[in-house]
């Protein structure tokens, strides 16, 4: 290849001045995308901590009783990651893009079941055990740990897809508002609340749903929209 004409090397200097500026207008941008603690958490449909919830050392502890904890920030598309443990024989969930407007969470957000699945009746079924889409979609397999053990789990929505995860594997994935999702909703007791799986945005939802349960490491990545 022939060297840069005189002409020819002025613009190549500039160009690469101006590649070298984008570069450095991006990277803060893509910092920002970075998964980062999600910390600010309230009462569903209140402005402060329940007096059983409790946040201490990273990790937040529920007692029962006292109703749901949602994140203070609303998303919309999102990797959220955590940790979480469950008393013996005990349920709860987390649930996303919830809407305060409805009288409870489930009545928007769909939910990631928390469950000890050896000593739960939930644990029988596939479809109400420990990382399904709740009474919707089963996990691949159980990978859960023995209850009072930590599991490590994720939620990824971006657009109409959701995944959860479990664990470090991937243990199901459905597409909101599609064929599969509407057929299973209309034959569920989601059927009754109109709402439910259709909001773009929301918070995330800790459950209180009567049994011990904690979770530490809690982290959200906003995602580009789907």
């Amino acid at each position: 290849m022939s060297a840069l004409s005189s002409i020819e090397r002025p613009f190549a200097t500039r160009a690469a001045a101006l590649a070298a500026l984008l570069c450095l207008f991006a990277a803060p941008a893509l910092a920002a995308e970075a998964a980062r603690p999600l910390t600010e958490w309230r009462a569903y449909g209140g402005a402060g901590m329940p007096a059983t919830w409790s946040i201490a050392g990273g990790i937040i502890t529920h007692t029962p009783g006292g109703g749901d904890l949602i994140s203070v920030e609303t998303f919309a598309d999102f990797e959220f990651a955590f940790d979480w443990q469950i008393a013996p024989g005990g349920n709860s969930g987390i649930m996303y893009r919830v809407d305060e407007q409805f009288g409870a969470p489930y009545q928007s957000g769909p939910e990631y079941q928390i469950l000890d699945n050896a000593g739960h009746s939930d644990g029988k079924s596939p479809l109400t055990s420990a990382a399904s889409c709740y009474g919707l979609y089963a996990p691949a397999a159980d990978l859960t740990k023995p209850a009072g053990e930590w599991n490590s789990g994720k939620i990824v929505v971006v657009g109409a897809h959701v995944e959860h995860w479990l664990n470090g594997q991937k243990v199901l994935e459905y597409e909101l508002g599609s064929p599969d999702w509407t057929a299973r909703v209309a034959a569920s007791t989601f059927a009754a609340w109109p709402a439910y799986g259709t909001l773009r945005s929301g918070h995330i939802d800790l459950q209180d749903h009567g049994a011990a349960v904690a979770y530490r490491n809690l982290t959200i990545r906003p995602l580009p929209g789907g």
